[in-house]
């Protein structure tokens, strides 16, 4: 199993070290800290460390955290918008053009518009893709312990009403699918904790509080 310990970096207050302990020894990680929310998710197995960004969307790393499921995603869309999207809107760009006028053409001012959001889009997501750390949750070596990727059952302590989630990133989430973001109130609670323990999670409509009742990887 995975063993992390978290203590503060003596040479800078902006730092946390992180030590992980395996069969393989020790590896000693530091991550420069802006804000709260900082989480250790990943594992030696799995192939690397990921640093994500949990409350604070200022906090800047270099890696986003991604399922494989997620990523593929991703792409997709950059593919759709370039092969598709993209060229549609600049044929629809010359069709309005031949119209005529342009200082009240409504509908070269919805084309231009709409091909504005695409560039904006496709430039966005070819930042994101260069700097994805793709998870594998199978390959996850966190035991019982909730990190990213984590399949958590809950039940609600209040009430006895059970819910499933899985913690993906925040472009893959998709609460009507069970899919909660790493960023989100409900994963923040989460993450850290094992089977048994008690989540308390802070929400705009208030306090709840789970018990996690299983932890899995797949």
């Amino acid at each position: 199993m995975l063993l992390l310990s978290r203590r503060r970096c003596p040479q800078a207050v902006a730092a946390k070290r992180w030590t992980v302990s395996s069969g393989m020894g020790k590896l000693v990680f530091i991550i420069p800290v802006f804000s709260r929310g900082l989480h250790l998710v990943g594992s030696v197995r799995a192939g690397g460390l990921v640093a994500s960004a949990g409350q604070d969307r200022k906090l800047q790393m270099a890696a986003i955290p991604i399922t494989a499921r997620g990523a593929e995603m991703l792409k997709a869309e950059l593919v759709r918008l370039k092969s598709i999207d993209r060229p549609a809107v600049i044929q629809a760009i010359k069709e309005a053009r031949e119209k005529g006028d342009l200082s009240e053409n409504a509908e070269y001012d919805a084309a231009r518009e709409r091909q504005g959001f695409i560039e904006g889009r496709i430039q966005e997501l070819e930042g994101k893709l260069s700097s994805l750390q793709i998870i594998d949750p199978a390959a996850v070596d966190a035991g019982e312990r909730i990190v990213f990727g984590a399949m958590v059952e809950l039940e609600e302590v209040s009430t006895g009403n059970r819910v499933e989630y899985q913690i993906v990133g925040d472009d893959e989430a998709d609460i009507k699918s069970g899919l909660i973001s790493i960023s989100s109130p409900t994963a923040r609670a989460l993450i850290g904790k094992s089977i048994g323990d008690v989540a308390t999670v802070v929400a705009p409509g208030g306090k709840r509080e789970y018990e996690i009742l299983d932890v899995r990887y797949r």
